[in-house]
């Protein structure tokens, strides 16, 4: 495998696109396509540096890194040099409406400033909650830190960086925190009846008592129940202490509480106000180098184009507030600022900027003047980012959805569902990933050796049975231990084991990072043997094998029992490229990690998608099966045609090896197994999913697992 980083130049924007040399030039034009929208057979790419024509005899190995795109239905430069012009003229154009967009701001925005600084003021408060130790301390303590710190490392691995930097740790932390947020607060349209827990309607406003305003509650909400006609109070409390013990609230409650957990774990946070009612977080990252959009209530980050592109939102202010000042950051959330602006009419933009620098120098008064230069510098250096970043083209290539949270009549009714509630975070321009599955064909060999044993030692179903729940107690106990210090016993007693089965045993630990450490009374201490990252990773495989091993057992007292997937030869450590993937969960990989509950997904691969998978050693291979494995949920989803083919020139050709018609998977989890009869030397395999289960119904496509067993040449 050779990785080169292409920058590809088209039209007036630049693409950087990863490629592995061994996919071959077909490879390189679909990762064209899903970063430009030109059709490989549209393509014409040429090297920057003296105009040669890049073929699918090219060496694409010794190839200049810097390429140009042309499509040909372009006539030449001329045609393209005219496309540049009109870009140019589109936003010469843009400019012209900012500077009437600004002109009628003198005469609409006939407020003096006050209006927009009784918006933001409250809110400059209410940051510097964030910084009471106090508050801080009961955040972490709500927190499972462990859990969330060992799935950022899980997450990395997964990604192919097994030493991660500090900064890269942090910011999977932070992802991590927003995930298990989004899951732990809850929504509220109309809370549930205090009595007896039935539906509520809204009656309007009531007056708060003490203990509701001792904790911000100024405003309570009174709801009737449907049910017992008893009277129930919403307080919109405002001190993030107490949504710590409620957990429950509106955007405004949800990006309180979650910036307060930011900031608890020592990321530099701010809250941003939406004039147009939404509330949400920023982060800045070490590791992206500038500040980063993270909206609690979504379970959605650093895509700061959501409220304007997926919801329609007709935005106006958007305010950052932190302890050390107010900024002005709506250039970050729209690509329309000269629309923007025909909104912004509480005041000039001369008198916005004075109010937010004004409040700005209250909040440093105080700090020492080497604090206040080095946030001054961040100040311009952001000023600088978003000026050029309202002036970039959306990527038209990313979907993004409607609002997700709230009741849908309350969505409609705020014209937030966006254009298609069908919608989704996507990410079409997927990149090579690398599989981190060493492991699962260590553990899949494992079993295969323990299996052979039945027939060797003659044993009952019954007293395999007994072995396996051995095996998934011991896993079972290790898995709810602290992944930094995994111990835990094997009891032998219940069970008599030989000595070629304890070596099988031992074979298997050592597929998952465990070492045998010592016997006693028949009992076996088990505890970590390398990266603690590796077991944790390697855990939920062993523990879905043997479940399905039991599985496959109920009912069945005889041999053999169903276990062909457990086989020596499986392919692993490859490298993986798709036409498209679900960001963050159901990446391409996720289809190669031996767990169940993953997957990966491709939203828009219904009516057909593909996946090419290389070899990691660049040695032919002749597949002899495969297995496929359905996902958790949403059998509309399930592949249901596809061709599978090789290729022994890195994807320059392709010779079919499999093909499959109406295939339907009856219940989730399930594996198929598929044996190829087509014998064909090859270093690249590339799955055609045709069709989806139901292309009516969606627009996705999924699939739990992919395994491949071959034999090199």
């Amino acid at each position: 495998m050779v990785a080169r980083n292409f920058v590809v130049r088209h039209n007036d924007a630049q693409f950087r696109v990863e490629c592995d040399t061994d996919f071959g030039f077909e490879v390189l034009q679909y990762q064209i396509f899903s970063l430009t929208s030109v059709p490989p057979e549209d393509q014409r790419i040429l090297v920057e540096d003296g105009g040669l024509v890049v073929t699918d005899e090219s060496d694409l190995d010794s190839l200049s890194d810097k390429l140009r795109l042309v499509s040909i239905q372009e006539k030449g430069e001329k045609a393209r040099a005219a496309e540049v012009e009109k870009s140019d003229e589109e936003l010469a154009r843009m400019l012209q409406a900012e500077e009437e967009a600004l002109l009628l701001q003198q005469y609409a925005a006939t407020g003096d400033g006050r209006e927009f600084e009784r918006r933001v003021r409250p809110y400059v408060q209410q940051v510097l909650m964030y910084e009471d130790p106090h508050r801080q301390d009961a955040a972490r303590k709500t927190v499972p830190t462990d859990e969330l710190e060992e799935k950022a490392l899980v997450g990395l691995a997964k990604d192919g960086i097994l030493r991660p930097s500090k900064d890269e740790t942090d910011l999977a932390f932070l992802l991590q925190l927003l995930f298990w947020f989004k899951q732990s607060f809850r929504w509220v349209n109309s809370p549930p009846c205090d009595k007896c827990g039935g539906g509520t309607n809204s009656i309007g406003m009531g007056n708060p008592d003490r203990s509701e305003i001792e904790f911000g509650g100024h405003r309570v909400e009174l709801y009737s129940c449907n049910i017992c006609s008893n009277i129930t109070r919403f307080p919109r409390y405002n001190d993030p202490l107490k949504l710590l013990q409620t957990r429950r609230g509106r955007c405004g409650e949800w990006a309180n509480c979650f910036t307060l957990y930011c900031r608890a774990f020592g990321y530099e946070a701010r809250l941003i106000l939406d004039f147009t009612d939404h509330v949400w977080t920023e982060c800045f990252s070490r590791s992206l180098g500038r500040w980063m959009h993270l909206d609690p209530c979504e379970g959605v980050y650093d895509n700061p184009l959501l409220y304007e592109k997926g919801w329609n939102k007709k935005l106006n202010y958007v305010i950052a507030i932190a302890k050390n000042g107010t900024y002005d950051v709506t250039k970050r959330y729209t690509r329309k600022w000269h629309e923007v602006l025909a909104r912004r009419i509480l005041a000039t933009e001369t008198v916005v900027a004075s109010v937010l620098s004004s409040i700005r120098k209250e909040c440093r008064n105080g700090y020492s003047p080497e604090i206040i230069q080095v946030l001054e510098n961040s100040d311009k250096k952001e000023a600088e980012e978003l000026e050029r970043e309202v002036y970039l083209q959306v990527d038209a290539s990313v979907s993004l959805p409607g609002r997700q949270s709230g009741a849908i009549e309350w969505r409609r009714a705020r014209l937030e569902c966006g254009f298609s509630e069908s919608n989704s975070l996507s990410c079409s321009s997927c990149p090579v990933r690398m599989c981190v599955d060493d492991h699962v064909t260590g553990i899949y060999t494992a079993f295969a050796l323990l299996c052979s044993q039945i027939d060797v030692e003659n044993l009952s179903p019954a007293n395999f049975l007994e072995v396996l729940k051995l095996l998934k107690d011991l896993l079972t106990s290790l898995k709810t231990k602290s992944f930094r210090n995994r111990t835990s016993l094997l009891e032998l007693n219940r069970s008599q084991i030989s000595d070629k089965m304890m070596l099988c045993i031992e074979g298997l630990l050592s597929a998952i990072s465990l070492k045998r450490e010592s016997e006693n009374n028949g009992n076996v201490c088990v505890s970590l043997s390398g990266d603690p990252v590796q077991t944790s990773i390697a855990l939920p495989v062993a523990l879905d094998v043997v479940n399905e091993i039991m599985d496959n057992m109920k009912g069945n007292n005889d041999f053999p029992i169903n276990v062909q997937f457990l086989k020596v030869n499986r392919l692993s450590s490859g490298s993986v490229l798709a036409s498209g993937e679900q960001l963050p969960f159901g990446i391409a990989t996720s289809a190669f990690d031996g767990i169940l509950s993953t997957k990966w997904e491709e939203p828009n691969g219904a009516k057909g998608c593909w996946l090419i998978y290389g070899v990691s050693d660049d040695q032919m291979y002749e597949l002899l099966s495969y297995d496929l494995l359905s996902a958790n949920d949403a059998p509309e989803r399930d592949p249901m045609d596809w061709i599978v083919e090789g290729s022994e020139d890195g994807g320059s050709s392709w010779n079919v090896l499999d093909e499959q018609n109406s295939q339907i998977f009856e219940r989730r989890f399930q594996r198929k197994t598929f044996v190829v009869k087509k014998k064909c030397m090859s270093k690249g395999f590339r799955f055609r999913f045709l069709a989806a289960r139901d292309v009516e119904a969606n627009s996705r496509f999924q699939i739990g697992g992919i395994h491949l067993y071959a034999k090199p040449y």
